[in-house]
């Protein structure tokens, strides 16, 4: 069948559990702003385009799933990250949420620097011509060889996780004959208000070294002593997919009141403090982020505040970025394959991907919106859980949307907001093949991350 057929096949109607789901009030052609990203629109046939491309001709060209990027809109939030902090200030994106050697480029070109956190994403930046002064190296257990490589390459900035990590940078280091610049990740003890799995500042989680007790206190004792170190800030991150400023603000203070006392004992000013990342995007019309301005005005006020009080120069504040950034930028295309409608219950979708291009609804619960993009429909809404084709009964896309109820096999659907950790998170489960990552711009696309083929499932099994 013709991706561009629209065989109008049975309706599905749904019988919607009481009490539980309504039928939603607003036309299902209308696209959410809030999760699209900035050049997503209909045409006069109902038909997505993103780019000023129709999705119809994109899945002809690159075929589905896929993921379709629009970089006109990664580098405008590149630079509201950047404007709304200032030259004052360091943003830093996350390369963890999605990266690539084009986003690399593009980060430079848009002013922003970058933080890794495996020899991977550090070899990926540097191959793409990244400064490796405006690399900063994350990780809870960087290995030997990543640590060196890090350090030799001349990074500039190691954020130390643990203190078996500061005697071993700083060994590295000083064989070298270098001082590397260093930041300690501290936990501050904030309960962040997200799923927990992504919440990583109370104290029994694997990141970070602890304000409780003293430990962070003895961290920067350490690393003062160190020739291989030089110490210049402290390292704070609360979570991810957070709304509310309030943990910022608790982590911020206790940051603040840690170079307080370093000061205090050691006569030394910390000159940087770096909150972390873990700004919300909008997944679906409930969501409601902040703008960058926004974010860089709490934070800042927050920092001011706290310094003020502590008689404490301001240090450089630091932001890192990731969802933030690239998360709208990105939907994951699909084609609809079969319909399994339960009466009482909802309709099943399949589609042509799933857990494999998308595994944080299995992971965190994570929800998400969909949309019929290969045509409109005014038929009546149904209740749908799109699924994938894994061998897994948690193989779930979105666990509960509404789609037109002439809804057919072939018709095109896409998931938006899927930039961030969907393609970094993907896999081969079933020897499934991972999407590709097509950057969208000004009525062209190109490959940035190509579809894997069989091939390279194979080039790997060397049984």
């Amino acid at each position: 069948m013709s991706r561009s057929a629209h065989p109008a096949g049975p309706r599905h109607a749904d019988v919607l559990p009481e009490g539980h789901y309504t039928a939603p009030a607003t036309d299902l052609n209308v696209l959410d702003e809030k999760v699209w990203s900035r050049t997503v629109t209909r045409d006069a046939n109902g038909a997505l385009t993103v780019g000023g491309i129709e999705v119809a001709r994109l899945a002809e060209e690159f075929g589905t799933p896929a993921y379709f990027l629009d970089e006109s809109d990664f580098r405008a939030r590149c630079r509201a990250w950047a404007d709304a902090f200032g030259p004052g200030a360091d943003v830093f994106y996350a390369g963890k949420a999605f990266l690539s050697r084009a986003v690399v480029r593009w980060l430079q070109e848009e002013g922003l620097n970058l933080d890794v956190c495996s020899g991977g994403e550090l070899t990926t930046a540097l191959d793409a011509g990244m400064p490796a002064e405006r690399i900063a190296f994350h990780g809870n257990n960087k290995t030997v060889a990543e640590i060196e490589r890090a350090v030799e390459a001349g990074v500039g900035r190691i954020v130390l996780d643990s203190f078996q990590e500061i005697v071993r940078v700083a060994h590295i280091a000083q064989s070298r004959g270098l001082r590397q610049r260093v930041q300690i990740r501290v936990t501050v003890g904030v309960e962040a208000h997200t799923h927990e799995f992504i919440a990583t500042a109370h104290e029994d989680q694997k990141f970070g070294i602890a304000l409780a007790g003293g430990q962070a206190a003895e961290a920067v004792r350490r690393a003062l002593t160190l020739d291989g170190l030089e110490l210049i800030g402290i390292h704070s991150h609360i979570g991810s997919q957070i709304f509310d400023m309030a943990g910022f603000e608790v982590s911020a203070r206790r940051v603040v009141q840690l170079l307080a006392e370093v000061r205090d004992e050691h006569g030394v000013e910390l000159p940087e403090i770096d909150l972390g990342g873990g700004l919300g995007i909008a997944y679906t019309s409930e969501d409601d982020p902040r703008e960058p301005h926004e974010i860089a005005k709490a934070l800042t006020d927050i920092v001011t505040r706290e310094c003020e009080s502590a008689n404490l120069s301001t240090p450089r504040i630091s932001v890192e970025p990731g969802r933030a950034i690239v998360g709208p930028t990105a939907f994951t295309l699909y084609e609809v394959g079969t319909i399994k409608p339960l009466e009482g219950l909802r309709t099943y979708v399949s589609v042509d991907g799933g857990m494999s291009d998308n595994i944080r609804t299995a992971l965190y619960d994570a929800e998400y919106s969909v949309a019929l993009v290969s045509r409109s429909s005014d038929a009546e809404p149904m209740l749908v859980r799109v699924v994938g084709k894994h061998c897994e009964s948690g193989d779930i896309v979105v666990k509960d949307a509404f789609l037109p109820a002439d809804l057919a096999p072939g018709d095109l659907i896409a998931v938006p907001a899927t930039g961030a950790y969907c393609r970094s998170m993907a896999s081969n489960y079933n020897h499934a093949l991972r999407p590709p990552v097509v950057a969208v711009r000004d009525g062209e696309a190109r490959v940035i991350v190509r579809r894997e083929t069989e091939e390279d499932l194979l080039r790997l099994d060397v049984g």
